[in-house]
């Protein structure tokens, strides 16, 4: 349950428990290949009036290819995140915190999984830290070895 009523907060922590799909709608517009569903384990608290704190663990599996050499890879998304959640009018202007229309009804934890998703995915990941990626005159993978061209002062 990724969409929490209030009134259930009202009573307590919420358990936030759920998969968002590669398809789901929440990812659209982001330049990101998911392999599988995301996995979101979390609880959520109220802290204030109108205000809640959620912390969770967002894990998933991303396809890319590597900055340098452009072999096709698989990486993890494996993150903890700590979101706040507020209606006040003091908090509007903060960029850490996730707004909510009052009066609150609900929260909706799929737009902070989002972002979180975005900032913890790498742009630019790499197949290995050490990669020699590919000779600028050739194209051949460094990995491999030297080129034999001569371009890429590995030869």
């Amino acid at each position: 349950m990724l969409l929490v009523d209030v009134r259930d907060l009202n009573r307590g922590p919420v358990e936030t428990e759920g998969q968002l799909e590669a398809s789901d709608p929440v990812f659209e517009g982001l330049s990101l290949e998911l392999e599988g569903p995301v996995t979101v384990r979390g609880k959520l608290s109220r802290t204030g009036d109108q205000e809640y704190f959620w912390h969770a663990h967002v894990q998933g599996r991303f396809k890319g290819s590597c900055r340098r050499c452009l072999t096709d890879l698989s990486y993890p998304l494996d993150a903890d995140v700590e979101v706040l959640f507020s209606a006040s009018p003091d908090n509007a202007d903060d960029p850490s915190v996730y707004p909510l229309p009052a009066p609150v009804t609900r929260v909706d934890v799929r737009p902070a999984v989002r972002e979180e998703v975005a900032l913890a995915v790498s742009a630019y990941p790499l197949c290995k830290e050490d990669c020699a990626g590919l000779c600028p005159r050739c194209g051949a993978d460094l990995n491999a070895g030297p080129c034999g061209c001569g371009a890429s002062g590995r030869t």
